[in-house]
């Protein structure tokens, strides 16, 4: 029996069900939370509260599995996910580890390892093993994928140092890979050429945000690796609106990609990224970027572009059972 790890501990990769493949719990600066946060815009109980009600939400559509990619540099906090798991039970979430950079390393990173001050191996492949294969800091919990990014900067010698490190625990560990990559800028080109290269077995790879394109000979190469395609924004329309999301989304099932496509939204129950009332920008600026789109909106809509019963269940179902069996 296959078995990914899951906040709740192990389960059968054949009971994974319907899976959003890129959606975030949380997203924030643990020092901003912990040091500005307390007392003026966090509440701790209130957002486990409002995180519980709203992965319900995603129970009520369908949804048995979402896999989280939130890393160092986006403020993971397995504690906190735990508490909401537990409230949560017949939802798996899948946790990664890795590191969330489009330029430089942190300064813990910076002085050790290859090419640095004080050389040596890179820390990173040892940190990344240990969360897959021990757990992640004390709480047992362990990471079953790894995260790394590829943005507009392109592979600076940061970014460079975090794929390296990744492949490597990829293939110590077997676990997958999702890269954040800029669709505007094609990165998902770098990502297959440096992690195939590594040895990455690319069919483990999904290149996250390839859904914020609608060049569909951009989406076609990087899909002919073997690489999965991350069409994970729905509800960003500020990048993509959904009716061309959906557009190419069918586009790429009548030519026989519905084997390499997950869907997601990328959403999150909270993030400090944009004020202390992100719902307020939301609601102005994204008021689709939630986890309920895709079943309230994008799904009848893919129906209604010629999009099977049968695409949609190779996408949401066959796709991410198949990535996350080792």
């Amino acid at each position: 029996m296959a078995v990914v790890e899951t906040v709740r501990g192990a389960v059968d990769v054949a009971e994974l069900g319907r899976t959003y493949m890129h959606e975030h719990v949380f997203v924030l600066s643990t020092e901003h939370v912990q040091n500005h946060g307390h007392g003026a815009w966090w509440d701790e109980e209130e957002r486990i509260a409002d995180a519980t009600a709203k992965l319900r939400g995603l129970v009520e559509d369908g949804v048995t599995t979402i896999a989280d990619p939130t890393v160092w540099g986006l403020g993971r906090y397995i504690p906190r996910i735990r508490r909401i798991a537990e409230q949560v039970p017949e939802l798996n979430i899948i946790v990664a580890t890795g590191l969330y950079t489009y330029d430089k390393l942190p300064f813990q990173l910076d002085f050790l390892g290859p090419g640095t001050l004080f050389g040596g191996p890179d820390p990173m492949v040892e940190m990344f093993v240990r969360d897959i294969t021990e757990g992640i800091a004390d709480t047992g919990v362990k990471a079953a994928f790894l995260k790394c990014c590829v943005e507009e900067p392109g592979l600076t010698p940061g970014v460079s140092r975090v794929l390296h490190a990744v492949a490597a625990a990829h293939r110590e560990t077997g676990a997958p890979i999702t890269v954040h990559t800029s669709a505007s800028a094609q990165t998902g080109r770098i990502a297959v050429e440096v992690l195939g290269k590594e040895g990455v077995d690319l069919s483990k790879v999904v290149i996250g945000h390839a859904g914020d394109s609608n060049d569909l000979d951009y989406l076609m190469e990087l899909a002919d690796t073997g690489a999965i395609l991350g069409m994970d924004r729905f509800g960003l329309d500020a990048y993509n609106p959904t009716a061309r999301r959906v557009a190419t989304v069918a586009a790429l099932c009548e030519r026989g990609y519905a084997d390499r496509m997950v869907l997601s939204h990328d959403a999150n129950c909270f993030t400090d990224w944009f004020g202390p009332d992100p719902e307020q920008l939301r609601g102005v600026a994204a008021p689709n970027w939630h986890y309920r789109h895709i079943g309230a909106d994008v799904l009848p809509a893919l129906r209604e572009a010629g999009v099977t019963d049968a695409h949609l269940d190779q996408m949401l179902v066959t796709n991410p059972r198949r990535y996350f069996t080792r």
